[in-house]
């Protein structure tokens, strides 16, 4: 789980500059995070990633991202930045109805918004690190 790391690393470079991430955990991906809401600290700390870990950054409640049910906050952002990655991916391992072409992918999807709550830019999961590291600096 090294995207919790990256996570973190991202808030230690720009976190003093106007800027924090916002971790919004959701089941809806291979049903990864079954876990309930008062869980999910101690589910970071002592198992995924584990070592201890603590984010630096707020996390919120468990929340769907996509399908009928989708938080209104990541309908305006799929419909604000397009999808980045064309393939959908194993729909088997996917936990929410209907299915569409702008649906967030995988976990650790992440989305850039600037200071004014604009969605500057969507970055697919194995996205480098290095590449929103730069928009963050640019925006910044």
């Amino acid at each position: 789980m090294e995207e919790y790391h990256r996570l973190n690393a991202l808030m230690e470079m720009f976190g003093d500059l106007n800027f924090t991430v916002l971790g919004f955990t959701c089941n809806q991906f291979g049903l990864q995070s079954p876990e309930m809401n008062h869980e999910t600290l101690n589910i970071l700390k002592y198992v995924r990633p584990g070592g201890g870990y603590e984010p630096k950054f707020p996390i919120f409640g468990k929340v769907e991202v996509n399908g009928i049910n989708e938080e209104p906050l990541f309908t305006f952002l799929k419909e604000t930045v397009p999808f980045v990655n064309p393939v959908i991916g194993d729909i088997k391992k996917f936990y929410w109805s209907p299915i569409k072409v702008n649906d967030i992918r995988w976990n650790f999807e992440k989305f850039l918004v600037n200071a004014d709550g604009i969605p500057f830019k969507r970055y697919e999961l194995h996205c480098p690190i290095d590449i929103v590291e730069k928009d963050i600096a640019d925006l910044l």
